[in-house]
């Protein structure tokens, strides 16, 4: 089997990894990379995916954030493309919400009606390959990892996963039920260069909200509307804390998607409304919020939880709103407000201001996370991906693990 990285072998973001196996190809992920990314405006030439034959070819999509399936629009209408069910949901919903101001969200609403999915746990075949997708746990919902087959090996490709999420302790069952033993690893490495990040736990973050919630009258919290698995922990951080609950009717039909109907973590209590609770969903006509005077009243005197819209529409409501005391939370990563960053984000900073609390934890692994993981698969080697620090990565590892630094458009023949 020969596994080559096409892109993302020294940068997070727009990974493009492929497997062939007797003239038989199978490729993971095509996204956009991210902004500040190096060559940003070079459009990758594959053969096989995005020219040449592609009868012989398919596309694994491990979740739906825009770095791993953005770029689906620029691929042969004819090339199967497979993805999670409810990630398929989840990401047709965004793209439709945004597709009335922008083009290329249009284009992937229509080409993601083509898409084919996937049942977690249950092995396919395509070609040469035979494919478990694995579910893991990450910041988007219905997030896969995928043990790839063919020639007598197997691989894992880890996708994008933690383990300090609400579900991230199953990982080890799942492995053991579903992959055993890997020949190779081709592992996501994003916070090598930053420990840091994952220090807390969802189920700690989670009780930090709670706690802030019943300590504060009148909550503001900026996240990414996709984090499903934030915007179900602070809507029962606000259950708990007594305070109303209100999203935009965006987020509550991403929400909607995902209740009491997730087939994935269908025990999981999470995923689910309290009866006769469930989140409120603001009054829109238009682009304009309407705060009517029923609406004051009631908040004024039971507080509120509020999941923000960045912007001049959502910014006018809120200043309508009672304030005093009013706390407002970044609960994104933080690069969005850092001028010095390509992601900087001028509108969240403006929103925001200079006056929140930072209460965030990562989507991606630590790095004991990974030696587990590793542990757990006993691998030949190691091939690193979604990092800007491949030789850290490696000089981590390396003791304990071969690692095989590739550069983009290398190859390795695994055997």
């Amino acid at each position: 089997m020969k596994i080559t990285v096409h892109r993302g072998s020294n940068q997070i973001g727009g990974c493009v990894t492929e497997y062939e196996s007797e003239g038989w190809k199978l490729f993971v992920d095509y996204g956009e990379q991210l902004l500040g990314a190096p060559a940003t405006d070079k459009k990758l030439e594959i053969d096989g995916l995005t020219f040449g034959d592609i009868r012989k070819s398919a596309l694994l999509i491990t979740h739906y954030h825009g770095d791993h399936i953005a770029k689906i629009t620029e691929l042969p209408t004819d090339i199967p493309i497979y993805m999670g069910e409810m990630a398929k949901e989840i990401a047709s919903g965004h793209a439709h919400h945004l597709s009335g101001v922008r083009e290329d969200q249009r284009k992937i609403a229509e080409r993601l009606n083509t898409v084919k999915s996937f049942t977690p746990g249950k092995r396919f075949t395509f070609g040469e390959f035979e494919i478990t997708p694995i579910v893991v746990d990450h910041s988007a919902f219905d997030a896969y990892a995928f043990c790839i087959e063919a020639e007598k090996l197997k691989v894992f490709h880890s996708g994008d996963f933690r383990s300090h999420g609400f579900r991230g302790g199953k990982l080890p069952t799942v492995i053991d039920k579903y992959v055993g033993r890997a020949d190779y690893i081709v592992c996501e490495a994003t916070n090598v260069n930053r420990p840091e990040t994952t220090l807390k736990t969802e189920h700690e973050l989670q009780k930090e909200f709670e706690k802030a919630f019943t300590e504060h009258k009148y909550n503001v919290v900026h996240l990414s509307s996709t984090n499903i698995d934030r915007l179900f922990g602070l809507y029962h951080a606000a259950i708990r804390a007594r305070r109303p609950f209100y999203v935009t009717a965006y987020q509550k039909r991403i929400m909607d998607i995902v209740a009491g109907r997730d087939k994935i973590w269908g025990k999981s209590s999470l995923y689910r409304y309290i009866l006769n609770r469930e989140p409120q969903t603001l009054i829109q006509h238009g682009s304009e919020f309407v705060a009517n005077e029923r609406f004051i009243d009631f908040i004024s005197e039971h507080g509120y939880v509020l999941v923000a819209r960045q912007g001049e529409h959502f910014d006018k409501l809120l200043n309508q709103l009672p304030n005093e005391g009013r706390v407002k939370y970044l609960s994104m990563w933080n690069g969005y407000l850092d001028e010095s960053k390509a992601a900087y984000n001028p509108s969240l900073a403006k929103s925001i201001g200079k006056d929140y609390r930072y209460m965030h934890t990562s989507g991606h692994c630590d790095m004991g996370s990974l030696d587990e993981l590793f542990s757990m698969l006993k691998p030949k080697a190691i091939i690193p991906i979604h990092t800007d620090n491949p030789r850290a990565f490696a000089d981590l590892f390396c003791d304990k693990w071969p690692v095989i630094l590739l550069n983009d458009g290398e190859s390795f023949s695994a055997h």
